[in-house]
């Protein structure tokens, strides 16, 4: 065995050796094969080149086929082996490391246009040799009086040697002479070619202007005309050709006879089918791809008026854990199986499903009366996907989400309807999945808008787009603000000033809200900083302080603890200036390993507030056990108290927390004050601070520093 070349180049000439083995024997050149394999390597690495470009260009392809027939490979042999051999062994040795599926479908696409070049290539040099031939013939009519023999020696060595086929024929239609190649295509005698009369010659795909050229020619009204025309063979297989005929004078300029020349277009039309199909259909499954879906939505979306459309977007439930589990052959055959259950629910007019890619598959549905339709299509589809499926020996149960949009025709893009479709889907598929949703309007924009904003974030951060309100905590005791809640904004370009409700979630989704939060905690570190040299002093009662929202993925972050060291250091804050606040949700179940940073940062002087507390049903004795020294109550317990009398099962509830946390040396504080008799009421059940409207809305850090002189003067 020998060993495989070494490196992109060695792979590249293996694969020019073995192309030009498969090619050199029906190719007719006077170089050897070495010579010949060697001329071919340049167009090895164009093939390589064009499949591994960033964008196909098929123009690649075209001048690859081109070159073979300039290098006068022009035996019908020499273009099947040619797209066998790319087919089978250029992913293999020119690939390198790329996705292997997308490799070969951008092979199949090499090979469309490497057929399509060869055959344009091969189209005009045969134009080329039946013009010489045409001409030949009007020569040889033409001087007929002073040399007619050695002009018909001329002719006949022309037009008995000529590759394409060639015959002559009266203006009544009588076949007078016809070559060998002719009578090869036809497989027929000549005796049986001549008795035919060439207005016999008709074929039910014949272009409607076919026979009105005809008519036009024989009444001399033109001179040549050229299409392609499909005849009958004796067995009945169509024979496609390339048909070129022509009108031949006497010396008097009058209509004499009529010359057609064929070129064997068969084998060539039915690899571009072939190829057409591959380029057209999942190779998986069998169904037509997003290339064929595409074609097919487009031309129902401008369909006339009247017309509507309607569309399913399947994706598979649970489909991934089919792979991780049994693997990707398993899942394979659990997609095929879907497939056929898939097409068997759309095999009414105007109906058809193909597969997008993975496990994403769509209906689609056209016609006047497409509301119902297709509520029948996507119900009809979950019903085949309810009986189990059997995959190596296992029943597997399969579950879809199906995102439906419906509408008339000549509304939308086919992106922005399968972009509805999409949403409409994982709206399915958060609802709990194994259900068809409806489009609607309202949740696509909401959508749209969310999508906006998540690729906007990175950017944002990046512009400095975010900037930070501060709500103040004051003491219920003598009504001194002892510190702020740092909030988090976005002013966004297009939407204006957005809340942490509307941008928070997207970036613990993304990842981005750990350099955002460090940005937060740095800036409010700064500005508690600021807030000391302003008003902090030796005569302060306590220093003010500000508060800082953790999010769960930031609880999880390794560099949590060293970068709150690193900010405090560079910022000259001490620890007892900053509390981080974490929700009760996120600490529930926490083990010991999500603990250690906290615990870190408590043991160094930063307080950790337990923030929303009493949401998160978590057994009040973990408190023991939670490096915390605030308990946040959330402002559900205590909305009842802004209207006289307070709900006394509130007021029990709230004066329980309090004394525990008293009791376990946690401080208290309540969100959403926004009454001066709630506020009292809360005093009086011992809460330690609040925040809240009452005292202020979040703003800018100096609102922090009016309020202080207020409560200094008042």
């Amino acid at each position: 065995m020998s060993a495989e070349p070494d490196g992109p180049e060695g792979r590249l000439r293996r694969f020019a050796t073995i192309w030009g083995r498969a090619v050199f024997p029906v190719t007719s050149t006077s170089s050897t094969r070495p010579e010949f394999e060697k001329q071919l390597v340049p167009l090895a690495r164009r093939l390589s080149e064009g499949l591994r470009a960033r964008a196909f260009d098929p123009d690649t392809g075209k001048a690859v086929g081109a070159a073979l027939v300039e290098a006068h490979c022009t035996d019908p042999e020499v273009l099947s082996r040619t797209l066998d051999c790319v087919d089978a062994y250029l992913v293999l040795y020119c690939g390198g490391d790329g996705d292997g599926e997308d490799l070969r479908a951008r092979s199949a696409r090499l090979q469309h246009a490497m057929a399509a070049g060869y055959a344009q290539a091969l189209r005009e040099r045969t134009l080329a040799e039946q013009e010489a031939i045409a001409q030949a013939a009007l020569r040889a009519q033409g001087v007929v009086a002073q040399a007619l023999h050695a002009t018909e020696a001329r002719f006949r060595a022309v037009f008995e040697g000529a590759a394409i086929g060639i015959g002559i024929a009266d203006l009544k239609g009588n076949v007078l002479q016809v070559n060998a190649a002719l009578l090869r295509m036809f497989g027929l005698s000549e005796q049986s070619l001549r008795s035919r009369s060439v207005l016999e010659w008709t074929h039910p795909d014949d272009a409607p202007q076919t026979w009105a050229l005809y008519d036009e020619l024989v009444r001399g009204e033109r001179e040549h005309y050229h299409l392609e025309k499909a005849f009958y063979r004796p067995d009945g297989t169509a024979l496609w050709t390339n048909l070129t005929v022509s009108l031949l004078r006497d010396a008097d300029g009058e209509p004499q006879y009529q010359l057609a020349l064929m070129e064997d277009t068969t084998e060539r039309r039915l690899l571009n089918l072939r190829l057409r199909y591959e380029a057209t259909h999942d190779a998986l499954t069998g169904l037509p791809n997003r290339t064929f879906f595409f074609e097919r939505l487009e031309k129902a979306l401008s369909a006339g008026e009247g017309q509507r459309f309607g569309l399913c977007y399947l994706d598979l439930d649970g489909f991934k854990t089919v792979n991780d589990s049994l693997g990707h052959a398993a899942g394979d055959r659990l997609l095929v199986e879907v497939a056929d259950r898939l097409e068997s629910c759309a095999t009414a007019p105007g109906e058809m499903v193909a597969r997008l890619g993975g496990d994403e598959f769509v209906a689609l549905t056209t016609g006047p009366d497409t509301q119902h339709t297709v509520d029948e299509l996507a119900t009809r589809i979950m019903n085949a996907l309810l009986a189990p499926i059997g995959v190596d020996g296992r029943d597997l149960t399969v579950r879809g989400s199906i995102g439906v949009v419906e509408g008339p025709a000549g509304e939308r893009s086919p992106a922005e309807v399968l972009r509805s479709a999409d949403i409409t889907m994982y709206r399915a598929k958060s609802a709990g999945g194994n259900r068809f949703e409806l489009a609607d309007p309202e949740s696509d924009a909401r959508a749209i808008t969310r999508h906006g904003l998540t690729t906007a974030l990175p950017a944002a951060l990046e512009r400095g787009e975010f900037f930070i309100e501060y709500q103040p905590l004051v003491h219920l005791g003598d009504g001194s603000v002892r510190g702020a809640e740092a909030l988090v904004r976005w002013l966004h370009p297009q939407h204006g000033v957005l809340s942490p409700d509307r941008f928070i979630p997207l970036a613990e989704h993304t990842g981005l809200i750990v350099p955002l939060g460090r940005w937060v905690l740095e800036q409010s570190v700064r500005q508690a900083r600021t807030w000391q040299e302003r008003h902090g002093g030796a005569d302060a009662l306590v220093p003010l302080r500000v508060n800082v929202n953790l999010s769960p993925c930031q609880l999880t972050h390794p560099g949590l603890v060293q970068d709150t060291v690193d900010i405090l250091e560079r910022t000259g804050v001490e620890p007892d200036a900053l509390c981080l606040e974490v929700t009760e949700s996120a600490l529930i179940g926490a083990d010991d390993d999500l603990l250690k940073p906290l615990r870190r940062l408590a043991e160094m002087g930063v307080d950790i507030a337990l923030d929303d507390f009493g949401t998160g049903y978590s057994n009040l004795a973990n408190l023991r056990r939670l490096p915390v020294s605030v308990l946040k109550l959330d402002r559900s317990f205590t909305q009842s108290m802004q209207q006289f009398p307070a709900d006394p099962v509130d007021l029990k509830i709230v004066e329980g927390i309090v004394s525990l946390a008293h009791s376990l040396g946690l401080a208290v504080t309540v969100e959403g004050v926004e009454t001066g008799a709630q506020a009292e009421q809360l005093r009086i059940l011992g809460c330690d601070t609040a925040q809240g409207w009452y005292y202020a809305r979040p703003g800018p850090p100096e609102r922090l520093h009016e309020l202080v002189l207020v409560d200094a003067t008042g």
